[in-house]
């Protein structure tokens, strides 16, 4: 039977058209596939003095460890504080931030526009004193954004040397080994019931000399106490995985500038960025190297104080060389 020429061609137009269609899915698949991330990392305005809380110098050097060892992804580092408008963070697939928390923290007055962008399925990060906001409202928010927070009353911040040795089967801890660092780790976090969706990332046992100081706001209270003296666990870098399907992380470290030398707690924290934004973690980790004391200078918000001993600063944080 002869087939119409007429018809013969609108089959081969439909033919066409589905073609069309797939290859269009294959380029729009593709695309999406290959698009760049953007990380916007917030550093807070200046803090503590030379060489602690440095929001701006860390930043830029986990940026740039970032673009040094990842492909599909840009950060921007956003200085001093919340960007003036949100167009930047409307396009950010993960938002960072660095900055001094507490009723200083700069996403208090902006914590509708920072839901807004989490709803939307945003990774988001925050880095030492950042993981800190009053209990209350804005406490309950961060813990299910965050997966734990800084509680009043009930979490702590003293100075201590913490041990890292062991480590879960994570894309956040992939090419961590162990390290030690002096830093304020903040522990004895306020985290969701049950831990749910929480992954404890870095974790060490507190020793009684965190302690020594007398119950206040965050110095101590009933609860820690008998936290540390049991000889509990401390988590202060956690990653979560957040019910609306995005990735979260919070890390207590990061006080001092000097311990951004040691290769295993960048490689963590960028990690962890990247994995909150959604990307491949490498199998070995983000590419991460030391520090010399010269690299951990750059970016500071403070001039280099007269007494300061580069010398003692090398040899207290294991710094490989001071050129």
């Amino acid at each position: 039977m002869l087939i119409p020429l007429k018809t013969m061609l609108r089959s081969c137009y439909a033919l066409a058209v589905i073609a069309s269609l797939g290859l269009l899915t294959t380029a729009i698949a593709d695309e999406s596939s290959t698009k760049e991330k953007l990380v916007v990392m917030i550093a807070g305005t200046p803090s503590h003095g030379y060489g602690a809380h440095e929001h701006y110098a860390g930043c830029r050097l986990l940026a740039d460890v970032i673009h040094a060892g990842s492909k599909g992804v840009r950060c921007e580092v956003i200085q001093n504080g919340w960007p003036a408008d949100d167009a930047l963070l409307e396009k950010a697939d993960s938002i960072v931030i660095y900055a001094d928390g507490g009723k200083k923290h700069p996403a208090l007055p902006h914590m509708d526009r920072l839901e807004k962008q989490i709803k939307r399925g945003a990774g988001f990060v925050c880095i030492h004193y950042a993981v800190e906001v009053p209990p209350g409202v804005e406490g309950d928010q961060f813990k299910e954004w965050l997966g734990g927070y800084f509680e009043t009353n009930w979490s702590v911040n003293p100075h201590w040397v913490a041990n890292f040795n062991t480590f879960p089967d994570h894309p956040v801890s992939r090419g961590v080994t162990s390290f030690s660092a002096d830093d304020e780790w903040y522990f004895h976090m306020r985290f969701r019931d049950g831990m749910k969706g929480i992954t404890p990332i870095l974790s060490d046992i507190a020793p009684e000399s965190t302690m020594s100081r007398k119950d206040g706001l965050h110095s101590g209270n009933p609860h820690v106490r008998k936290a540390v003296a049991d000889k509990q666990p401390q988590h202060v870098a956690w990653a979560y995985q957040r019910d609306d399907g995005g990735r979260s992380f919070g890390f207590t470290g990061g006080h001092n500038q000097w311990n951004w030398g040691k290769p295993s707690m960048q490689r963590v924290v960028a990690n962890a960025i990247l994995w909150t934004a959604k990307l491949d973690v490498p199998s070995s980790g983000v590419p991460c190297g030391p520090k010399t004391l010269v690299e951990l200078q750059a970016n500071q918000d403070y001039p280099v104080p007269e007494k300061f001993s580069a010398e003692d600063t090398i040899k207290k944080f294991e710094l490989s060389s001071s050129k």
